[in-house]
């Protein structure tokens, strides 16, 4: 058990949002991409192999060899201020904090985690926690439901609560990938690129891959990851010969999600396409799987096939309606907890009541 912060009659409680995120390493060095790639790549939601499998795999092929790799990738993309997924991640909190504030007397504390790395769950829930924090809500940055991102951020949640004997309210966000303000946020930054850019031949939207068993097995990822392909298209007035959904990230030999982004690309190389623009919908922020494999080795890929003009049009990241539609998504799923702080006078007669029947503080 954690050590518990002194109980204070009379004290009002806060509400916190937390926003968890995957992580990334603290540097783009093969040093800081070990340990962050072990702990990834270790958990079982995401890597669905038996042990006694998976583990020879990842210490003997992928830990001595994969880091360095990985580092040169992050090298390429990797910020004056840090790794762009921090970054972002740490501008949406501020602005989703500013936009939450009014709401109630005291705003809510609004902070972010990181699943992988820093700062991790476990700190962060039990520095709210410390601040007063009583009512928590958790916010995944997944729009797209899966069991190896959202569950696994939950299942860190979980196991801190369960070191804590007076653990806060906890609400949590499943998904949100068709929400009505993500989805317009989705278009507008679609349609404002294309405002400066032109429009292209074909809009590829990605999705991050995941193994086919896990859909087999009742993961709804891919459904999700469909529905909002399909609502982005109908906003933007495009017919199924203007769009595809595909699926990136693929690792290892079995099979996933199909049709695969960089088959795909490789196939509108091929046949000459003109210009085709790609778009991720899955990721809020800008990231190695954005910023590095699709927007330097999908415009490599089609462009080497025979493609002509390849455009990356980037993440939501601090665009005004994403906070907004975040905003959103945080207030709907606090009702009934913002609520008008009591006066000091009924807080100190809660105060009184209590030490007047034994209570120490």
């Amino acid at each position: 058990m954690t050590v518990e912060p002194d109980y204070r009659h009379g004290t009002p409680g806060k509400t916190g949002v937390l926003l968890i995120n995957l992580g990334t390493p603290e540097a783009p060095t093969a040093k800081a991409l070990r340990p962050y790639l072990k702990e990834f790549l270790s958990n079982s939601r995401v890597i669905e192999i038996p042990r006694l499998i998976w583990w020879p795999i990842l210490h003997g092929f992928i830990l001595p060899f994969r880091p360095k790799q990985s580092a040169e990738k992050y090298a390429l993309i990797w910020m004056p201020e840090g790794s762009p997924l921090k970054v972002h991640t740490e501008r949406q909190t501020k602005l989703l904090a500013q936009a939450l504030h009014g709401t109630t007397s005291p705003a809510p504390v609004v902070e972010y985690a990181m699943n992988i790395g820093s700062p991790s769950v476990a700190d962060i829930l039990n520095k709210m926690k410390n601040e007063g924090c009583n009512r928590i809500l958790v916010i995944p940055l997944f729009p797209q439901y899966a069991a190896s991102s959202t569950a696994a951020a939950m299942d860190a949640v979980f196991a801190v609560l369960e070191k804590m004997r007076d653990m806060p309210a906890i609400r949590t966000v499943k998904q949100y990938h068709d929400h009505p303000g993500y989805i317009a946020a989705l278009a507008k930054n679609i349609r404002d690129y294309w405002d400066q850019h032109g429009k292209p031949d074909k809009l590829i939207i990605s999705f991050h891959g995941v193994p086919r068993k896990t859909l087999d097995k009742g993961d709804p990822y891919h459904c999700f990851c469909h529905k909002t392909g399909r609502l982005v298209a109908e906003a933007l007035n495009l017919n199924s010969e203007q769009y595809q959904v595909c699926f990136q990230s693929r690792f290892g030999r079995a099979e996933w999600l199909q049709p695969y982004t960089a088959q795909t690309l490789e196939q509108l190389g091929k046949a000459q396409t003109n210009r085709v623009d790609i778009v991720c919908p899955g990721f809020v922020s800008d990231c190695l799987e954005t910023l590095e494999e699709i927007a330097i080795e999908g415009k490599k890929t089609f462009t080497e096939a025979g493609g002509k003009d390849y455009h990356y049009i980037p993440c939501l990241n601090e665009r005004d309606d994403w906070i907004a539609a975040l905003a959103d998504i945080a207030k709907s799923n606090l009702q009934g907890w913002l609520e008008p702080e009591p006066s000091e006078e009924a807080l100190e007669q809660s105060k009184q009541r209590a030490l007047a029947i034994g209570a120490q503080k």
